[in-house]
C-alpha cells in the first residue's frame, strides 16, 4: 500500500518541479529580451574619467604643471597652464615657493574648450590609472629631469591626476604621449614657448 502511494505521489512531485524550472526559465528569458536595455551597468573608472574630461560645464578645467630638476631654490623653475571653458592661463615660476615670473591670462569659450578636451581625449589623457598614497606623491621624483602633471578638475578639486617624468625609473601613471599632450596645452596660449624660455627648465 505504501509503495502504491509513493508511485502516485512521485510523478506529481516530478511534474511540479518541472513546472517550477520551466517558469524560472521563462522569467529569465523574458528579462533578457524585454529589460536588457533598461538597466545600465555602473561606469568603469576609465569611463568616469573620460566623462569628467569631456564635461564642459562651468567650473571644469584641465591643468598641466611642469617642473624642472631639483636644484638650488634660486635655480629651480616650473610652469603651469590651466584651461577652462571661460579662461586660459599660463604662469611661470621661480623657486620652490612659486614666485611668479610671468603670467598671461586669456578668455576662452565653450566651443573652443570642447574641441580642446576632445583632442586631449583622442590623445588618451584620461586612460591612465591614478596612483594612490606615496606612489602618487611626486616630491623628489626625477631629481635630474622634468616632471609632468596633468589634472582634470571640478571647481578646483582634482578628479584625476596623472603624472610622468623624463627619468627612466619614474614612469608614473600617465598612459599617453607626454609630447603630444604638452603640445596641445602650449598651443592654447599664444607665445607660451617665449614665456617658458625665460625660465630655464
Amino acid at each position: 500500500m505504501a509503495n502504491f502511494r509513493t508511485f502516485r505521489i512521485l510523478p506529481t512531485v516530478l511534474v511540479f518541479v518541472i513546472i517550477i524550472i520551466a517558469v524560472a526559465a521563462l522569467v529569465s528569458v523574458a528579462r533578457a529580451v524585454f529589460f536588457s536595455g533598461s538597466s545600465t551597468s555602473a561606469p568603469t573608472i576609465a569611463d568616469a574619467s573620460k566623462e569628467a574630461l569631456l564635461n564642459t560645464a562651468v567650473g571644469r578645467s584641465v591643468t598641466m604643471t611642469v617642473r624642472g630638476p631639483i636644484v638650488a631654490d634660486e635655480a629651480f623653475h616650473s610652469y603651469k597652464i590651466d584651461i577652462s571653458a571661460n579662461s586660459r592661463q599660463i604662469e611661470t615660476y621661480s623657486g620652490y615657493l612659486d614666485t611668479v615670473v610671468d603670467k598671461k591670462s586669456l578668455s576662452n569659450n565653450t566651443a573652443a574648450y570642447e574641441e580642446f578636451v576632445y583632442a586631449l581625449d583622442k590623445a588618451d589623457l584620461a586612460d591612465g590609472d591614478e596612483l594612490t598614497g606615496d606612489r602618487n606623491d611626486v616630491r623628489g621624483i626625477c631629481a635630474t629631469g622634468r616632471v609632468y602633471e596633468f589634472t582634470i578638475a571640478d571647481n578646483g578639486k582634482s578628479i584625476k591626476k596623472l603624472w610622468t617624468s623624463t627619468c627612466k625609473g619614474s614612469a608614473g601613471s600617465l598612459d599617453a604621449s607626454v609630447a603630444q599632450l604638452t603640445s596641445l596645452f602650449l598651443n592654447q596660449i599664444p607665445d607660451a614657448n617665449t614665456l617658458i624660455k625665460k625660465v630655464s627648465l
